[in-house]
């Protein structure tokens, strides 16, 4: 499985999904949930909310509307709109999403920086949960991840915690 760090617009990536660090109730309103709605459509939050509540720990596979991927994975890193979240919702959202995605005999997926924003968990700490789960991950059908931010500390984080 390859894994390749970029800055830039998460919607505009050709992957088969992206991953929204999600609420359990499918809701998308700030940060990339509201950029994914805004580009992509009303009609991803509306499958969100039909498949809602999404419990912490799982995660779900929508429409990408207007997007150029192929899907959408819905991972919460908390439950209730806007709410702080943890490193441990962070790790089991990642793993939650690399589970749909193999589960949907995905290829490639494309993952933000992770409860960074609303959830206020720092970058580092985000950036190395995040790849420790990914390099702990055995994949079936997933060939590359791309871990990409329009925020450059981000992209500077996701860089040092892979190197390291």
């Amino acid at each position: 499985m390859r894994i390749e760090i970029e800055l830039g617009d998460i919607t505009a990536e050709e992957v088969d999904a992206i991953v929204n660090p999600a609420n359990s109730y499918g809701f998308m309103g700030g940060g990339v949930a509201g950029a994914i709605k805004e580009k992509g459509g009303s009609e991803i939050e509306l499958a969100a909310i039909e498949k809602a509540p999404i419990p912490l720990g799982h995660a779900i596979l929508t429409t990408s509307g207007n997007l150029r991927c192929k899907h959408i994975i819905h991972s919460p890193t908390m439950e209730q709109p806007g709410a702080l979240t943890t490193i441990d919702n962070v790790k089991e959202a990642t793993l939650a999403a690399l589970k749909v995605a193999d589960d949907g005999d995905l290829k490639t997926i494309a993952i933000p920086g992770m409860g960074t924003g609303v959830g206020q968990i720092p970058k580092d700490k985000a950036a190395k949960a995040i790849l420790e789960v990914i390099v702990n991950f055995e994949p079936k059908s997933i060939r590359e991840i791309l871990l990409c931010d329009q925020d450059k500390e981000m992209v500077k984080e996701f860089e040092k915690a892979w190197k390291n």
